[in-house]
């Protein structure tokens, strides 16, 4: 009798544990108290030299059970078990209480199965012990077949999750692969970083991508020495980004596959970072493509617009030439006559030296006027690459606002040019940037002469947005922009001029995107449009 209650000991500890592993729910402080009851019972049952059970067994008694003999005690009751019975009931009490928590949280069908199997046959077994071990009825223990019973229900469950489990991976390497076969489809290769561990794994396709072989080992520093140097930093802080707020992710980069300077592959990523329950970031997955041939492709287009920008600029000042012939004309008219005046000077007796020199002075101005006008035209004339260098915002309104003054003049246009104070330098392209405000200022003027206003007013101004911002806007008065045209406008050979190709305000937005920024146009309160858009200051110097 002794002996037979570490067995019971091992079953309630077992129970317990089961339960709150499985159901994950539950007050363990009610198991645990159980249990240490359980434990302080085995006291009096080795120390005192009697059974937990009974003081003293006075023989045996043969009785008849299920057509067979078998023999009972007759002994005193030790009123000790009260404590190892108590426990058992407390053991009941932690499966009623785990099971009716798994029922509310809808894991009815674990709770019915295995919570009931084992409250209904922990019962069976408390009460039989009760009756049996105070005299109340006479019949053998039968804990074994009540254990046998527990072990089945929990078996049951067990062997649900087990096929389950099969089941569910069968569904994941079928879903596994047919994800293989969809990236493969798409040209995608599929890569996860475990921040745990900074293990990375990567897919066939993404090692082909970066020039790994299928057997090298990946981290994320070995994959960063694939990536062209002047995009590295990039690609670190996005990831570092993405690793400290959570969510998706984009960027593309240059990579020399397997460390081959000579070979140029752009690479797109795009991905999200996990978290775990405790909201740290716990893995970050992706998939790559290559976008080399977009890449060319774009560049190759942007090439073609800039040629066509050229274009436009050799037409618009074809356009501007009998304006910009007259102002050239002006200086040189007053050179001649400044020249023929010096002469007449240098024939009397004593020429006036103090005057000779002032004309002198006259005839240079005059001079550098004339040069600065011609300068201005062959900048627009000559190349069409991009070469992004910082610019002052004044100097580059100021530029423009001269090129077409003449024509303003001819048009009874006023330009008026408003800059912010301590405005920073932009990172531009001064011959582009300078056609994309040739294109909307010229836009603006037509606008005006097709509406026959009597306010003939071009306004170009220059503001601060931001930090890292600035923000330029041509406004006229003319008669604004119907609401549905206002990103129509944008559109290739989308124009309202009769003789106009409708590329001017494309070639517009594909430039000052080039250059980072964006450009939309928005209609003026009491009439006119304003056509805004965008330039990046220089980064800080970091000394």
């Amino acid at each position: 009798m002794r002996l037979a209650h570490l067995t019971v000991l091992g079953m309630s500890v077992a129970a317990v544990g089961f339960v709150a592993t499985y159901f994950r729910t539950g007050h363990l402080w009610i198991g645990w108290t159980a249990i240490a009851l359980r434990t302080a019972s085995m006291l009096p049952n080795w120390l005192t030299g009697r059974s937990l059970n009974f003081q003293t067994i006075d023989g045996l008694q043969p009785i008849p059970f299920l057509g067979e003999t078998v023999s009972t005690a007759i002994a005193t009751p030790n009123p000790w078990m009260l404590l190892s019975q108590v426990a058992q009931l407390l053991v009941v009490i932690f499966v009623v209480d785990a099971s009716i928590s798994a029922w509310r949280q809808g894991q009815r069908r674990v709770a019915v199965t295995v919570g009931g199997g084992i409250v209904l046959l922990s019962l069976l077994g408390l009460v039989q012990a009760v009756l049996v071990f105070w005299g109340w009825l006479r019949m053998p223990i039968t804990v074994s077949v009540l254990s046998l019973g527990v072990v089945l229900a929990m078996a049951y469950e067990m062997s649900r999750d087990v096929l389950r489990a099969t089941l569910l991976s069968r569904e994941l390497h079928e879903s596994q692969e047919r994800m293989t076969l969809a990236a493969e489809a798409a040209q995608l290769g599929i890569w996860m970083l475990d921040f745990s561990r900074d293990d990375l794994w990567a897919s066939a396709r993404t090692r082909a991508l970066f020039g790994f072989s299928g057997t090298e080992k990946l981290d994320l520093d070995r994959l960063l020495l694939r990536v062209d140097a002047d995009d590295r930093a990039a690609v670190r802080e996005a990831f570092s980004g993405a690793s400290r707020a959570p969510g998706g992710y984009h960027i593309e980069f240059r990579v020399h596959p397997a460390g081959d300077r000579s070979r140029t592959r752009w690479i797109a990523v795009q991905g999200r970072v996990e978290e775990d329950e405790r909201g740290r970031p716990m893995c970050m997955r992706g998939a790559c493509s290559d976008v080399t041939e977009r890449k060319v492709n774009d560049q190759q287009m942007l090439q073609l617009r800039l040629e066509v920008a050229h274009a436009g600029r050799v037409s618009a000042m074809g356009q501007m030439a009998a304006s910009l012939a007259h102002e050239i004309n002006q200086p040189l008219g007053a050179i001649m006559r400044n020249a023929e005046t010096a002469l007449l000077l240098m024939r009397a007796e004593s020429p006036d030296t103090t005057e000779i020199r002032a004309i002198l002075a006259d005839i240079l101005g005059d001079d550098q006027r004339a040069g600065a006008v011609i300068d201005r035209m062959r900048a627009m004339l000559r190349r069409s690459e991009l070469e992004i260098r910082a610019l002052a915002v004044g100097s580059l309104l100021s530029d423009v606002a001269a090129l077409v003054r003449p024509d303003a003049a001819a048009r009874h246009v006023r330009v008026m040019v408003e800059i912010e104070d301590d405005l920073p330098p932009v990172m531009g392209d001064s011959v582009h940037l300078q056609q994309v405000l040739l294109n909307l200022i010229s836009n603006g003027m037509d606008a005006i002469d097709e509406a026959s206003r009597k306010v003939r007013d071009i306004a170009v101004s220059a503001v601060r947005r931001g930090a890292r911002v600035v923000e330029i806007a041509v406004s006229d008065s003319g008669p604004g922009i119907p609401l549905e045209r206002l990103e129509q406008v944008f559109g290739s050979f989308y124009t309202t001029k009769a003789s106009g190709l409708g590329m001017g305000l494309s070639i517009s937005r594909s430039l000052v995107e080039a250059h980072g920024g964006r450009l939309w146009a928005e209609n003026i309160d009491g009439g006119g449009a304003s056509l805004r858009f965008t330039l990046p200051v220089p980064a800080p110097d970091p000394a």
